[in-house]
């Protein structure tokens, strides 16, 4: 298991991870496997998809409007009752394939971190069997 932080800007941030991730896997010496990338927070997300600026403007969007601001229960004791329904939608982890030392991922996907509580400091952690 390896773990790395990650600090976020703003309340809603996408952070491409895709090279810090491959890195682990490429020192890990596993030829082939499955990769886990997890987030142990209660209001951030890993998705996988296309890191390109205007697609991370219209996810941010997109998680604006899934979840909006609202009247949420859970509002009533920290106020961030839309980061911790973003992230329990979109979940706190992937599993990629490793193939010849390498995460089997398509053409345009990269390993994204969503925050959407922040700003604050994310512990990732990847673990290669």
């Amino acid at each position: 298991m390896e773990t790395f932080t990650v600090k976020t800007t703003k309340q809603i941030e996408i952070i491409d991870i895709t090279g810090m991730v491959e890195q682990i896997v490429a020192d890990s010496e596993i030829k082939e496997g499955i990769c886990l990338v997890y987030v142990p927070h209660a209001t951030a997300a890993v998705i996988l998809n296309e890191n390109e600026p205007n697609l991370c403007k219209d996810y941010v969007k997109f998680f604006e409007q899934f979840v909006p601001k609202g009247n949420w229960a859970h509002n009533a004791i920290d106020n961030n009752a839309e980061a911790h329904l973003k992230s329990a939608f979109f979940g706190p982890g992937k599993m990629i394939p490793i193939y010849g030392r390498s995460l089997l991922r398509g053409t345009w996907q990269q390993i994204m971190l969503c925050e959407f509580d922040g700003p604050r400091e994310r512990k990732v952690i990847v673990i290669c069997k």
